[in-house]
């Protein structure tokens, strides 16, 4: 889904628009599917008993709980965070119900490093950091391409 162009300035072009890695979205799937599996076993365990209405109602209310609180919420974070890069500006946007955003103007950029790990490598994701004129340095945890992206933020930060 490309950035909302009433965000940007006249003649400011979109270079990049990158949500988080989804592997920041596994471990949530692996809860939904222990909470499912778990919820199933337990209301076969209680099948027959006379409170088994009771315990049925329970068990899907506590994996409804689970699954909107460590699954969906997550999906939700990850969907409203949004990293891009433009012809003038570092922008980040980030919340569900409360959203917090912060952008760099390209001519306060001093420096711009990533890291990857090995696992990160294998991914295609790693740790952007980039250093502005006044400021510590930002990391931007998770930016998938990360190399990609470095090298359109170093490029589009260097002077002319």
């Amino acid at each position: 889904m490309p950035y909302p162009d009433e965000l940007l300035v006249s003649g400011e072009q979109v270079l990049t628009h990158e949500h988080p890695h989804p592997k920041m979205l596994v471990l949530p799937a692996l809860i939904f599917l222990v909470t499912v599996g778990l919820a199933t076993y337990l209301a076969a365990l209680i099948n027959g008993q006379q409170w088994s209405t009771y315990g049925s109602l329970a068990i899907v209310v506590v994996a409804l709980v689970l699954i909107v609180w460590f699954t969906v919420a997550p999906l939700l974070r990850w969907r409203c965070t949004h990293f891009v890069v433009t012809n003038r500006r570092v922008l980040v946007r980030e919340g569900v119900l409360t959203r917090t955003g912060f952008e760099i103007p390209m001519n306060r950029i001093t420096s711009v490093h990533f890291r990857q790990t090995v696992f990160e490598r294998m991914l295609g994701c790693g740790t952007l950091s980039v250093e502005s004129a006044s400021d510590e340095p930002l990391d931007f945890e998770d930016i998938p391409g990360v190399q990609h992206v470095y090298g359109l933020l170093y490029q589009a930060a260097a002077p002319s």
